[in-house]
């Protein structure tokens, strides 16, 4: 352990990073403003090359900072993961999705285990950052990788640190986002906890990897439970014919005991959607059922239906059939002011709004072209003629860039689902929750 530690402290250790989408090339770049050279791992020949021409393909690591690290040899990324065993240090961050049947999909952490375990070293760190069930870093990986012959504590170390992005976060960032670490042993934990304090500037430390494992789960849980509650309340004040933008307004003066979430077309992104099905299945291991948590999962899951019911009813007051309209969605991105589609319920919106036979199209300034069941679809040029040729637009994404006022002036309808028309008023506006 010594040799890594000072190496550590020293900052001439090479640090390993697996994977380099919206967690991993943040995290690469973090390390190389921090001194460290960073060695990034990626089975995407694309976006390794991209990587080494400086040109980042996520809206969180930018164009300057990464032709930086690079200009500073400390940035290189490679499909060769025989070189794993150059670093002192591998963190790990692959995808952790849902089968069809919605069980935790383990395979990328299951297949990166097994590469590192071939190529592990004496006294290497080793760190999974996906998000999963608490028991995977003990139960899947650590067995994994002493294949190799080495033990866990004693030969290596074995952490679990749960990444913390914020997509398209401005305020939030890899160095003021508290992170948290549980390791096998003491050594793992406190060897992954002076890793992270190189580019964190708080790093809490955690009894056991199932803690820091649980820990991220819950975190996400949360928030789905609450979005999942006030989607709820947005269908009781639909029916009461009250709003539910200006109640949660109201609730919000309450200076203590209360935190504000808002209704929306569903939720997305790569954890909060998952993260539910990956407690319930761990869950049911001890013979408990968290129905309280999947309850709230379903009824953010059914979201996209009742948007495209309310889209329904709104055109049908009108006059119009679905079957045949002109559909224009607004943000395809599973939130405002990002590239990112994962999980977005817009995706969902725009299948179901196919099937119901409508004529589809969108815009979004971040997302050139997305595949749905139908087919690609690549975004149109948001112009008055566009917006006026509608039978209804859709506010799926609030982005910042979208002039709501002229989409207003200019619709037939609007349906808006994130309350981006709050505030103006007008007989073309329908809005989700009133």
């Amino acid at each position: 352990m010594a040799c890594i530690d000072e190496n550590i402290r020293s900052r001439s250790a090479k640090v390993g990073i697996v994977g380099l989408g919206y967690v991993g090339l943040p995290l690469a770049v973090a390390f190389s403003e921090a001194g460290f050279k960073v060695l990034g791992f990626d089975i995407q020949q694309k976006r390794v090359d991209l990587v080494n021409q400086g040109k980042p393909y996520i809206a969180d690591v930018s164009e300057a900072r990464l032709s930086s690290a690079l200009a500073n040899n400390l940035l290189e990324a490679t499909t060769d993961q025989s070189r794993l065993g150059e670093v002192d240090a591998i963190c790990v961050c692959v995808p952790t999705p849902l089968t069809k049947t919605k069980d935790p999909e383990l395979s990328y952490v299951i297949s990166e285990s097994e590469v590192v375990s071939r190529y592990l070293q004496k006294g290497q760190l080793v760190v999974l950052e996906s998000t999963t069930y608490p028991g995977t870093t003990r139960e899947v990986m650590l067995p994994i990788l002493e294949r190799s012959g080495l033990k866990a504590g004693q030969d290596f170390y074995l952490a679990f640190s749960p990444e913390m992005i914020d997509p398209g976060s401005k305020k939030y960032t890899i160095k003021n986002t508290p992170k948290i670490v549980g390791g096998i042993n003491h050594e793992s934990t406190k060897l992954a906890e002076l890793l992270y304090q190189q580019v964190a500037d708080i790093v809490i430390p955690v009894s056991c990897p199932e803690v820091a494992e649980l820990t991220k789960v819950f975190q996400n849980v949360f928030r789905s439970v609450n979005i999942a509650l006030v989607n709820e309340l947005a269908h009781l004040c639909e029916k009461m014919g009250l709003s539910v933008w200006e109640v949660i307004d109201a609730a919000s003066t309450k200076p203590f005991g209360y935190m504000p979430f808002y209704p929306g077309p569903g939720i997305g992104g790569h954890c909060i959607p998952l993260d539910p099905y990956y407690l319930a299945n761990k869950a049911r291991e001890f013979d408990f059922h968290t129905r309280f948590i999947e309850l709230a999962a379903e009824i953010n899951e059914h979201m996209p239906y009742h948007v495209v019911f309310r889209i329904l009813e709104a055109l049908n007051d009108r006059g119009k059939s679905l079957n045949g309209a002109k559909i224009l969605v607004l943000g395809v991105a599973y939130k405002k002011d990002v590239e990112d589609t994962r999980e977005s319920p817009a995706l969902k919106i725009i299948q179901l709004l196919h099937e119901k036979g409508a004529e589809v199209s969108y815009n979004d300034p971040y997302v050139s072209q997305i595949h749905v069941p139908a087919g690609d679809m690549k975004s149109v040029e948001l112009s008055g003629e566009c917006l006026a040729s509608a039978d209804c637009v859709v506010i799926a994404a609030d982005h910042s860039s979208y002039n709501i006022s002229e989409v207003v002036a200019r619709a037939k309808l609007v349906f808006d689902t994130r309350g981006a028309t709050r505030g103006l008023k007008g007989n073309n506006i329908v809005r989700l929750g009133e």
